[in-house]
């Protein structure tokens, strides 16, 4: 038989003489208006609110709550609506206590610490709502048990950036989940994370105006509301929705739970206002991270500004061939596209996260979850799930090398030795073959295409290179680095203190070192030579160019520098480019200025100096990896040009524009095509004969004059990487289809950081691996090399730290 309230009230205040305690008025009051609601036949709910408890209440009050499942009591909400005075430990106690018949967990304010979100991610609970607003966390590891929870609320945690690995692995009813005004960026981490909540049904990363929780806008939907009820409570505010969703909340649907529910948004979306929130908190999972709130309104017109035209043929579906590519014009009839239309000027948007910004972000988000029912408050209708879906295939690569599915990768290897069992018994005179529409490479891309579906969240390692000299353990500042081109172990890097500095990084260790000695700067240009692998140009910005044999050099930074084995050019003022041609006899060298040089290595004698071959500096010039005679120049007088040594050159070949500066050009490993990256994101590929443009990769634009962007090679010719000195994320995208396969984002640690992609270079003995040199926009800090790898996952990657350094040249070099 279940105690009935009397009994419970009787067994309270006993507890509190056993204890020494005062009973306390604020639980007398709520066991009181439980009795009442009993008493009148109500479903009854007790709350407690733990800013009005304190560490002497915790004793009788835990013992109270511990009987609540065997008593007449249906329900518990647990309320906390200012500075807590009661230890993070005892909360968590005293939610757990209640077991069953928690059901609301409302934590506005953040005072109970660290140690209390830590614990209470790890362990879960047992609740069925659970606001954390304004929490503390960088990266989300809700890794516990939360088995009955269906509503989650994370908005304005302003220091959350991403989600770990395991996170959201124990909630299988979790179906509403707010994080609006959050730094949640990276769509790919995000739907790998929100994929393992097979309920999730509604869904926001920012809110409508008038809707205070995550089901479909009222207006934006025709006044319907799908699969939900609607409660007017005028004496609290405005509309309300309530879930009638079976199993969302006790009492089936009973006024009680409505109200409740009702609480538990209005509590969160008008009391609560999230510019006086304190956030001074510090820590290490959780640590607070400076980002100024700023309400933001725009209409859904702006954010999908940059929608594929819809008269443009798209795939209709990710698993079709290019051969069965149909329109939007002719997937879409003309009744359905004025629905679509009505959305993008009936939204407003409030409380954007980052994310909301992306390319197409709704959808991707629709396409990626199909189970989802509403995204920011509206609705999702089935018209827009295919058009959604042909957005996808238009502009994102599912996997690697247009693989439809995931595969096992114990599965390929076992088809790869069937084939080379079934050639190895094919006669001797036959030769052996790929099967039909298969390429040589068919299995060592499936491999990759499996590995990296496998790790969405890829290994990031920085590089800790320190040297010792007298003074004791020494850091470098890295400003520029290049992988060996034979030597897959090797890599050199320059820094901002004229250092050159070859290191093995794989075991990162130094393998030479040179000192600037004072006779260099900052190291912007580094070319290693081809068919002399020990041999390395080395050019800083005060003009100095020196040629260096790595097998002359030391490996300790307090050893003495040798001069033996090195050779001096005369210097080219205000350098910010070398490069080698690809029979190591000529070099070019390019910087603030109009002009390139060409220099003889094996003389040491500067040839020519070409003026004038730009209106404005040249950036960056590079040889064709082929030809010996053929180089490009990148200025920022929004041109590319093509030149022949052969020619003299008087003239370029070709002159290929931009529309902004243009910060670098290089070629494909196989000279086809041309990379050109100007000012903000605009990165076109061309065919390298004559300029014509191939391919525009339509990466968005910040608007700033300042963001330096950067673009390489990887995986041969078949990918690219591009990341930009204004933001923290690398893109990957097919250098065929110019679809994005993912973004590779980079998450400092600790307050007030923020990165940027100095320069990047993808590993051109290893697929689907770069290197980012990354740094911190703050002073007295450094700038570090991270290495990427996107064929492992980060299984709980540790946060890298280090005080990064900003460097105000971040247009010069490449």
């Amino acid at each position: 038989m279940a105690v009935d309230i009397p009994t419970l009230e009787e067994r309270y205040v006993d507890s509190c003489r056993q204890h020494g305690a005062p009973p306390n008025t604020e639980v007398l009051s709520a066991l009181l208006k439980a009795k009442v609601k009993r008493n009148n036949h109500e479903p009854c709910s007790m709350v407690v609110f733990l800013d009005r408890v304190k560490d002497i209440d915790f004793y009788p009050l835990l013992d109270l709550l511990m009987e609540i499942d065997a008593s007449e009591i249906d329900a518990v909400d647990i309320f906390n609506e200012s500075s807590c005075v009661l230890n993070g430990e005892y909360a968590l106690s005293l939610m757990r206590a209640i077991n069953q018949k928690l059901r609301i967990v409302d934590l506005q304010d953040l005072s109970l610490g660290k140690d209390f979100l830590r614990d209470l991610s790890q362990r879960g609970l047992t609740c069925q709502a659970l606001n954390l607003r304004s929490s503390h966390f960088r990266k989300l590891n809700l890794i516990g048990k939360f088995m009955q929870m269906h509503t989650l609320n994370l908005d304005f945690s302003t220091s959350l950036t991403s989600f770990r690995e395991d996170c959201f692995t124990c909630m299988p009813n979790l179906r509403c989940l707010s994080m609006c005004e959050t730094r949640v960026s990276n769509l790919w981490t995000t739907i790998a994370a929100l994929s393992k909540l097979p309920s999730l049904a509604e869904l926001r990363f920012q809110n409508c105006l008038c809707c205070y929780d995550t089901g479909p806008c009222p207006v934006s939907s025709g006044g319907k509301a799908n699969d939900r009820t609607y409660s007017v409570q005028p004496q609290r505010g405005p509309l309300i929705e309530a879930p009638s969703v079976d199993g969302w909340i006790l009492g089936n649907q009973n006024s009680t739970a409505q109200e409740a529910f009702q609480e538990f948004f209005l509590h969160n979306n008008v009391i609560m206002n999230p510019e006086f929130q304190n956030t001074t908190e510090d820590s290490s999972d959780d640590s607070e991270v400076d980002f100024s709130t700023h309400q933001q309104e725009f209409g859904l017109v702006e954010l999908l500004s940059n929608a594929v035209d819809l008269q443009s043929e798209v795939p209709f579906c990710t698993s079709w061939t290019q051969s069965e590519e149909v329109s939007l014009k002719d997937a879409f009839s003309s009744q359905s596209i004025p629905f679509l239309q009505d959305i993008m000027l009936k939204y407003v948007s409030h409380h954007p996260s980052p994310i909301c910004f992306e390319k197409h972000y709704r959808e991707y988000m629709i396409a990626s979850l199909p189970h989802l029912n509403v995204l920011d408050n509206l609705l999702i209708k089935e018209i827009e799930r295919d058009f959604a879906s042909a957005i996808f295939a238009q502009y994102f690569e599912y996997l690697p090398y247009r693989r439809n599915r995931k595969e096992n990768v114990v599965d390929i290897l076992q088809m790869r030795e069937i084939k080379a069992i079934h050639n190895r018994i094919q006669t001797p005179k036959k030769k052996p073959s790929c099967p039909p529409g298969r390429s040589q490479y068919f299995y060592s891309r499936s491999l990759g295409a499996a590995k990296v579906g496998s790790s969405p969240w890829p290994l990031l390692h920085p590089l800790s290179i320190l040297g010792n000299d007298s003074g004791g353990e020494r850091s470098f500042r890295p400003r520029q680095f290049e992988y060996h081109p034979s030597n897959s172990s090797l890599m050199v890097f320059g820094t901002l203190d004229g250092d050159v500095v070859v290191v093995n990084h794989e075991s990162e260790k130094i393998v030479s070192y040179i000192p600037s000695l004072g006779a260099m700067n900052s190291v912007l240009g580094l070319c290693w030579l081809k068919k002399h692998p020990s041999k390395l140009i080395a050019g800083s910005d005060n003009g100095s160019l020196k040629l260096y044999d790595i097998q002359h050099m030391s490996s300790t930074v307090a050893d003495i520098y040798c001069s033996a084995g090195s050779a001096t050019f005369d210097e080219f003022d205000q350098l910010t480019s070398v490069h080698v041609n690809s029979t190591d006899e000529l070099f070019l060298a390019s910087g603030y200025s109009k002009n390139v040089a060409l220099y003889d290595i094996n003389s040491g004698r500067r040839l020519q100096m070409f003026t004038d071959m730009h209106q404005e500096h040249i950036n960056v010039v590079k040889f064709a990896n082929h030809s010996p005679f053929l180089f490009v120049t990148s200025s920022f007088d929004q041109d590319v040009k093509m030149w022949d040594l052969r020619q003299k050159p008087m003239q370029p070949c070709y002159t290929a524009s931009s529309s902004r500066g243009n910060v670098m050009a290089c070629f494909s490993p196989d000279d086809h095509y041309l990379l050109v990256s100007a000012v903000d994101n605009e990165v076109k590929q061309l065919l390298s004969v004559d300029g014509r443009l191939h391919l525009n990769f339509e990466i968005a634009s910040t608007g700033s004059s300042q963001n330096y962007t950067r673009s390489y090679y990887m995986n041969g010719r078949d990918y690219i990487i591009s990341g930009s000195c204004d933001e923290q994320v690398v893109r990957i995208c097919c250098t065929q289809t110019g679809r994005r396969l993912r973004d590779v984002s980079l998450e400092g640690k600790g307050s007030g950081t923020s990165m940027f992609v100095q320069s990047l270079r993808g590993d051109p003995f290893r697929d689907f691996n770069m290197s980012i040199l990354a740094a911190y926009m703050r002073p007295s800090s450094k700038s570090e090399i991270v290495k990427v790898n996107l064929l492992a996952s980060s299984d709980y990657a540790k946060e890298y730290s280090c005080n990064l350094q900003s460097h105000p040249s971040n247009s010069m070099g490449g």
